[in-house]
């Protein structure tokens, strides 16, 4: 909170910017999609790529700073054990998320009305997602060696996928190909989740994205405690 304007601002002018250009200069050329005007259809998918970047971010530059710094030795020969260093990161890029993530859905109020129709399983899928890019963003710092290594994965990898996610489309609107290509894009998944709890309309099953975030979520987080354990990263 001390460096609010890095750490919160960015990401609501950004997202501003999306509901402008894409929401009332686009949107308003686009016919309404399943009921829904195009700029409800792609709020919680903003939200989402939002609570995404900030989970991400804010644990790959911690963690680095630390190691950057050389205070991560104070962690290594510490006596707390690996859990509990990964869930003091991953907190941390939880609770920046969920702040993005409020401050974007209240602005979104300016550009449309919007209702949560299943409020605890957005939050559920919120929190899921922020988790997941925490451990996603911890995985990153790890293998990190200086500042272009943090934001390669958020360029090459992280930012394709959000696009190609189903933030700004139904994936019913590509061609059979692209369609089953998108199948395999975890935060399609997320989006599609989150999406249902605001309008109740989904191109995948809630079930399912449920069990791949948390696959996910196991997979991620067994990796960084063997890491972590190895001292991967950390020791010369």
């Amino acid at each position: 909170m001390r460096i609010w304007p890095q750490t919160l601002l960015p990401a609501v002018v950004t997202t501003v910017l999306y509901f402008i250009i894409f929401g009332q200069f686009i949107g308003s050329q686009i016919k309404p999609i399943e009921g829904f005007t195009y700029m409800q259809f792609i709020v919680p998918g903003l939200i989402m790529m939002s609570l995404i970047n900030s989970a991400f971010s804010n644990v790959v530059s911690s963690f680095f700073g630390a190691k950057f710094t050389r205070n991560i030795e104070e962690l290594i020969i510490s006596p707390a054990p690996n859990y509990i260093i990964i869930a003091g990161y991953v907190t941390g890029g939880v609770i920046r998320a969920a702040l993005v993530s409020a401050i974007v859905f209240f602005i979104s109020l300016f550009f449309t009305s919007i209702a949560i129709q299943h409020v605890f399983i957005g939050i559920f899928f919120a929190f899921l997602a922020a988790v997941l890019f925490s451990l996603a963003g911890l995985l990153n710092a790890i293998f990190a060696k200086d500042f272009d290594d943090i934001s390669i994965f958020p360029t090459f990898v992280l930012t394709p996928l959000i696009y190609l996610g189903g933030v700004f489309y139904s994936i019913q609107m590509l061609p059979p190909f692209w369609r089953g290509v998108s199948q395999f894009n975890p935060i399609l998944y997320m989006v599609n989740g989150f999406r249902y709890s605001f309008l109740g309309i989904t191109d995948v099953s809630p079930a399912l994205s449920v069990g791949i975030l948390l696959v996910f979520i196991v997979l991620l987080t067994a990796i960084d405690w063997w890491l972590l354990s190895r001292g991967t990263g950390m020791k010369n």
